[in-house]
């Protein structure tokens, strides 16, 4: 088995999980986001009970951040673990 960087696979996860949040907070500033969270509850058979809040930059910059550096963090762990159990 390959050794994986595990530098190179917390970037991966980091962007990953960043880009998508990214998105979520520009879904929630375009006004799309709740239709869309409606639209997947109903989807699945399930009455919607959330609400989304109005869009703030900090509460995005921080969502953001947040999710990034647990992607790399899960993402560095998960490259040492793997080389651990295949070395």
């Amino acid at each position: 088995m390959p050794i994986i960087n595990p530098n190179k696979l917390g970037l991966v996860f980091g962007v990953l999980l960043g880009a998508s949040h990214l998105l979520w907070a520009a879904l929630v500033a375009s006004g799309w986001a709740q239709p869309l969270l409606d639209f997947v509850f109903w989807i699945h058979f399930i009455q919607p009970v959330y609400l989304v809040q109005p869009f703030g930059v900090l509460t995005a910059l921080l969502l953001i951040i947040v999710t990034s550096s647990t992607g790399y963090i899960f993402g560095f762990f998960f490259g040492l673990l793997w080389n651990w159990f295949h070395s």
